[in-house]
């Protein structure tokens, strides 16, 4: 009787064990995001926010980054997230602007940031409006946080544009309203991906590419380039993070409070390793021998009044799509000018 006693009591505590042991592995949870290239400043955040995630729930919550477009390609991240092949995503709008119109405001050229900090506080402000929101939400895609992204300037190849007229049938690799500015100084945009500008430059497909300092480094531009345009500074891209909304939706309590409390220090850490590339930059500029363009203030005021027409293009365009266009263009100038 006492021996068949001891076995059900051992029985009895090893389904115990086994249940809670399911529990436990039931309440961990993966996340795999989709990036492109490798790791750079462009994606120390999402590095930061997984550690960051992990030290919070005891690695019971686990952020799972893949490079190279293991998960996806960089254009195909939004239609991942959408139907859920992955939890989380970098993109840029202006890969698929028709699929998220009302973040390419922030890729609107000439707007006046000034700084990375100023692109944070503007990006996280346009995230909150119920217009973006239900943008994105079209794709089951909550926005996370920001990609910020300094002023993008062209390197290239051949001849230097001396001047911004110098630009006049030239070849470059520019995107979003980047692209609709350089071709109204007369380039001829192309929208070659971020992975085959290199290659494009060497070839003599383009002339030049936009791209901020750490992409200029990171895909090996400056190893082609034989110029760069210092001062241009003509506007950038928007790239966020997001997360598939289903599954943040399914995430327990303290592990949404886990993600949710660890953007801010992700992006600090952004912000302080995005400094240290301008470390790398300069030097590497001497000694690659990149003649750096300066132009004048009056060249660059007769190029900024070309961003005002397209500004108001994209006004009326996103309005006839049903959009509150102008009202998010001037919420993002007014946080700008705060």
């Amino acid at each position: 009787m006492l021996t068949s006693l001891k076995a059900a009591t051992a029985v009895s505590a090893g389904a115990l064990a086994l249940i809670f042991a399911t529990e436990t592995f039931a309440a961990d949870v993966t996340w795999n995001v989709s990036l492109w290239g490798k790791r750079r400043a462009f994606t120390e955040h999402v590095e930061k926010l997984a550690e960051q995630v992990a030290q919070k729930t005891d690695g019971k919550f686990e952020i799972v980054l893949h490079y190279g477009g293991a998960l996806s390609k960089s254009r195909e991240n939004l239609d991942g997230i959408s139907f859920g092949a992955f939890e989380m995503a970098q993109f840029c709008a202006s890969y698929h602007a028709d699929k998220n119109p009302t973040l390419t405001v922030l890729e609107l050229p000439f707007l006046g940031v000034s700084d990375l900090e100023t692109e944070v506080k503007v990006s996280k402000a346009l995230y909150e409006h119920p217009a973006v929101q239900q943008d994105l939400g079209r794709w089951n895609a909550k926005l996370l946080m920001p990609s910020p992204m300094p002023q993008y300037n062209f390197a290239g190849k051949g001849d230097a544009p001396a001047s911004v007229s110098d630009f006049d049938g030239m070849r470059v690799r520019a995107l979003g309203g980047l692209g609709k500015l350089m071709e109204a100084a007369g380039a001829v945009p192309t929208s070659v991906t971020a992975s085959e500008t290199y290659q494009a430059i060497d070839s003599g497909t383009v002339q030049a590419a936009g791209f901020a300092p750490h992409a200029h480094l990171s895909f090996r531009v400056v190893e082609v380039a034989d110029w760069w345009t210092k001062n241009l500074n003509p506007g950038t891209v928007h790239c966020p993070i997001v997360v598939n909304t289903d599954a943040y939706a399914a995430l327990p309590d303290d592990f949404k409070a886990a993600l949710d409390s660890s953007v801010d220090p992700a992006l600090d850490h952004y912000l302080a390793t995005y400094a240290k590339v301008y470390d790398k930059w300069w030097p590497e500029l001497d000694k690659l021998g990149i003649q750096q363009i300066e132009y004048s203030d009056a060249e660059l005021a007769a190029f900024a009044e070309k961003a005002g027409p397209i500004q108001q293009a994209w006004i009326e365009e996103q309005t006839a799509n049903g959009l509150p266009a102008q009202e998010l263009l001037d919420m993002v100038k007014k946080t700008i000018a705060e």
